[in-house]
């Protein structure tokens, strides 16, 4: 929607995913993400933290349920989505206003760690946007990309829900 604020954070989990269902049984996990801002003071000549910045984050559907199956506290990780400004009262009676993340992608930070992506082999497998998983275990429904790819290098084996990709023409990344 046009006049979202979209918003991506890099922070650590405060606490586990919790992963709940609506009565309509649509999946949605909920966490908290701390951001701590770092800089450096040069008269003391050490880095200090900074005022941390904690936001709760709603993942919805089959990557909610992914999310709770892969994040765990204490995870760096990295958050984009839609900031939303949500108000309310609270049982003494005072206005309270929250920010709040309605999340569209998230995974791990990869500075610190490493990770092994697995392809869900149910739904759209995580090509919402029209992109493939570079590095996804191919499934029964899918065969592994043949090598040599790259740019202007071979194609690449074709799914039944992709086309083939034009001669000459590949979209794995040249390095």
């Amino acid at each position: 929607m046009a006049g979202e604020t979209t918003i991506t954070i890099v922070g650590n989990l405060v606490d586990d995913p919790e992963l709940r269902f609506t009565p309509a049984g649509a999946a949605v996990v909920k966490f908290r993400i701390a951001s701590t801002p770092r800089v450096f003071d040069r008269q003391a000549n050490e880095w200090k933290d900074g005022e941390g910045l904690f936001l709760t984050c709603s993942v919805w559907r089959q990557q909610a349920e992914n999310a709770a199956e892969t994040l765990k506290r204490g995870m760096r990780v990295i958050v984009q989505g839609r900031l939303k400004q949500r108000s309310y009262e609270d049982r003494e009676q005072v206005k309270r206003t929250v920010y709040e993340v309605d999340v569209e992608e998230v995974g791990p930070s990869l500075l610190r760690a490493s990770a092994a992506v697995t392809k869900n082999p149910s739904g759209n497998g995580g090509q919402a946007r029209g992109g493939s998983w570079a590095g996804a275990k191919p499934t029964a429904q899918q065969p592994a990309p043949q090598q040599g790819g790259g740019w202007g290098g071979g194609q690449q084996a074709s799914t039944a829900s992709a086309p083939a990709p034009a001669p000459g023409y590949s979209d794995e990344p040249p390095f």
